[in-house]
Parts: structure tokens; C-alpha cells; sequence
């Protein structure tokens, strides 16, 4: 009933109302009677994850409600994308549901606060917190992509203290030209320079965080071959598959389809899952990935860990299927590791 009632707002409106009421069922601690976290825990960097499922990037970019999200059973929460000044997005009407695809198109186009007050935000909540945190980095739109190095540069280090591990974002469709970071000697040189930086911030932290690559589901087999050679190749600690997608296939006449924008949701699934199962064929069984795109049903998250993820991450399922979701997600994820061990 809830859910039919914030589908008749707008959905940023929507989104808002959403988190607003997480805040305040955290707040008055009437989340204590949320179901329980589905424990399965996971290792992966030596960061002990309590199960596979976490949030995607994109729903709390700044870092403004964590402990409510938490509180939904996530494995691990991935906040951003956070770019190092603040900036609006792009204007509204920006976001779009495609209810009977249960998917969304979103041109949000890193709409944040700046990386500095999400790094505010998370060194005050940071000891209270039992589930690992990655955050989301990227460029402002108005830094050319010659300046874009910087721009990544300073966002991990400004989140290296209060990171357990850094995406790096090169797949969003709403900035223009971002997609370009992830091809050529523009993707060799940013990674190579995101690698000092690393080693800089590791020494002057005394730990290390890993550092992963977000990617766009829209390569073609023989670029993404490419990109993951590089990755490997630089030392990147892992993936993230994937992005939206620009792609409109299975829902062309749907309402909305016309806009512009990164389609997410059901009709992601197939197209997400077939780049899980490429990248883990060419890079071996060690090579951590983190899958997203197209987790609608429990299913779907076992999916992606067949298909070669160590983890996976949903955010459209959430906002169609609602909170349940999370819980259904990691009790199938454990089911495949009993599964195994039944095997083993």
C-alpha cells in the first residue's frame, strides 16, 4: 500500500519521502523491528562483508542516511557518486519509472554535496557502524576530461580515511564524455595515476583500501576484453558490472523510453549478467567482482553469483520490490553456499 501511494508522486519526491521515513524509523529506533540481517558472511580484501548484498551507488550520495539504510539488512553500503564540488545534476524531470519493466532512466548527473561533506558525514557516524562502506568517486561535469585525473585524484584522498573501499566511476551515461575514461590511454594514464595515489594514501593511513572500477554493461566483448586487460594489468584490486545501460531493448514502447538517460532494473539482467560471466572467464577465479544490474527478485542475485560475483549490489529492485528484497537476496545467496559446502 505504501509503495502504490509514493508511485502516485514524482519519483524524486518519492525517494525523498522514502529516506526521510528510514531516518525517522532509525531516529525513534522503531527500526529494531525490521527483520533481522541475513548473516552469510563474506571475505574479500581481508574486509569481512556480514552477507554478499550490498547497495548500489546512487540512492544516498552524500552519505545523509546510512544508518537507516543499514538497517534494511544490507551486507555493505556504497555511497555517492561524490564528486569534489558540489554540484546540482542535471535539471528536472530526471528521473523515470518504467513500472511494468520494473526499471527506471535516470539522468541525475552526479547531483551531491561535494566530497567533503560526505567524508564529514562519515567520520562522525563511522564507529557506530557494523557493515563495511565503499564510496563512489567522480568528476564534475565542468572538469574536461583532461583535468578528470585531478578530479579522482583529490576524491580518494579526501575518502581513503573513511572508505573500506573506493569505486571508481567511469561508466555513468550523464556525464558527458565520462564514458571515454574507460578506453585507450585515457583509462591507462587515470588508473595508473589513481594507483600512486593509493600507495601515497596507504602509507600515510597505515592501511590499504581497495580500489575497483565501475563499468558500463554497453562495451562491446571486444572492448571490454580490453578494459579488463588494463585493469589486471595496473593492479586494480576489482570491478564493479554494472552501470545503467543506454540501451532500450525489451521496452522500447514503454512510457518513458523516449528519455534520455541510463536505463536500470529488470531489463539490465541478462545484459549485466553476460559481462559478470566474460570478465570472470578471462580473469581467473581471484579477481573480486562486484555485480549489479537487474536484481528485481532473489533469483537474480543468484544469478550474478553464478555467473563468477563475489558480491552483488541492488538499488532499482529495492525502490519496486521494497525492503523485503534484501533480506530474499542474501538468504539466496547463502542457500548457493550451502549448496556448495553441501558439495565440497
Amino acid at each position: 500500500m505504501a509503495r502504490r501511494l509514493l508511485f502516485l508522486l514524482p519519483p524524486e519526491r518519492a525517494h525523498d519521502l522514502t529516506l526521510g521515513s528510514l531516518d525517522w524509523l532509525e531516529a525513534t529506533k522503531a527500526s529494531r523491528l525490521l527483520p533481522t540481517r541475513i548473516d552469510n558472511p563474506h571475505s574479500l580484501w581481508g574486509i569481512q562483508f556480514p552477507n554478499a548484498v550490498g547497495l548500489a551507488a546512487g540512492l544516498d550520495k552524500n552519505a545523509d542516511h546510512v544508518a537507516g539504510l543499514a538497517a534494511l539488512g544490507f551486507g555493505f553500503l556504497e555511497l555517492g557518486t561524490v564528486t569534489p564540488r558540489a554540484q546540482p545534476g542535471n535539471p528536472a524531470p530526471r528521473l523515470f519509472r518504467l513500472p511494468s519493466h520494473d526499471a527506471l532512466i535516470n539522468r541525475m548527473g552526479f547531483n551531491n554535496k561535494g566530497v567533503d561533506h560526505l567524508c564529514e558525514r562519515l567520520r562522525a557516524i563511522r564507529a557506530s557502524l557494523s557493515i563495511p562502506i565503499g564510496v563512489n568517486i567522480g568528476k564534475n561535469r565542468d572538469t574536461p576530461l583532461t583535468g578528470a585525473i585531478d578530479d579522482y585524484r583529490h576524491n580518494l584522498a579526501a575518502v581513503y580515511s573513511v572508505a573500506d573501499y573506493v569505486a571508481v566511476n567511469l561508466s555513468s551515461p550523464n556525464t558527458p564524455g565520462l564514458r571515454d575514461l574507460q578506453e585507450g590511454q585515457a583509462l591507462i594514464d587515470l588508473v595508473r595515476q589513481l594507483k600512486i595515489e593509493q600507495k601515497k594514501q596507504s602509507r600515510a593511513n597505515g592501511h590499504y583500501v581497495p580500489l575497483v572500477v565501475k563499468i558500463a554493461p554497453d562495451l562491446t566483448p571486444e572492448a571490454l576484453h580490453t578494459l579488463v586487460d588494463v585493469l589486471l594489468g595496473e593492479a586494480i584490486d576489482g570491478v564493479i558490472a554494472t552501470n545503467t545501460t543506454l540501451s532500450r531493448a525489451g521496452v522500447a514502447k514503454a512510457s518513458h523510453a523516449e528519455e534520455s538517460g541510463g536505463l536500470s532494473g529488470a531489463p539490465l539482467r541478462e545484459q549485466a549478467t553476460a559481462v559478470v560471466r566474460q570478465i570472470r572467464r578471462q580473469a581467473g577465479p581471484d579477481w573480486p567482482i562486484i555485480a549489479a544490474g537487474g536484481i528485481t527478485k532473489a533469483s537474480d542475485a543468484a544469478e550474478k553469483i553464478h555467473a563468477g560475483a563475489n558480491l552483488c549490489q541492488l538499488y532499482t529492485g529495492l525502490i519496486f520490490q521494497g525492503p523485503s528484497l534484501v533480506r530474499k537476496a542474501a538468504q539466496a545467496v547463502c542457500e548457493i553456499n550451502d549448496e556448495n559446502s553441501s558439495l565440497s
